[in-house]
């Protein structure tokens, strides 16, 4: 579907790009409403059984109008591991996937649950919180949102092995 510049950077292999978006805080999501772009970070978690990113926002916003009126985004999730070198040969290392997808909002309440319950674990295992579980009435007032992906690539600098 895109071209990457720098074949010797692309990242290949499917298990790595999804390694990849699991491991990460956040994503950042491009949108567009009228030729006018919106870019958001979200906290997620990926499914990979679904093949799909999973987020959480309040029922009302910016992010929802111009979803609304198009549910088309570009997405980006980043491992950032600073510089490597000195100033002759100085070395980005980072690993990143971009990914394009459709975002719907779920409506039935046994998927909105199993979606927060993703996600909370998700942040256990990052965090080693002891936070109480989401609460299933606490649904109604939370937005969950879908992204099917369509579209993965992955590059990565060449130090960095993942």
């Amino acid at each position: 579907m895109f071209h990457i510049r720098r074949a010797e950077k692309a990242i290949v292999e499917p298990a790595i790009l999804k390694r990849i978006l699991k491991s990460t805080n956040y994503v950042t999501l491009a949108m567009s409403m009228n030729d006018q772009p919106y870019l958001v970070s979200l906290s997620h978690v990926y499914d990979e059984k679904n093949n799909c990113i999973y987020f959480h926002c309040a029922p009302e916003g910016k992010k929802l109008e111009y979803l609304s009126m198009n549910n088309r985004v570009w997405g980006q999730a980043l491992l950032e591991y600073g510089y490597f070198g000195e100033e002759e040969e100085c070395d980005h290392l980072y690993a990143s996937v971009h990914f394009s997808g459709r975002v719907t909002f779920l409506e039935d309440t046994e998927e909105k649950l199993q979606a927060m319950t993703l996600m909370m674990n998700n942040v256990r295992k990052k965090t080693e919180s002891t936070s109480k579980a989401f609460e299933e009435n606490r649904l109604d007032k939370t937005k969950v949102g879908r992204i099917d992906i369509e579209y993965l690539s992955g590059k990565k600098s060449s130090r960095v092995t993942l």
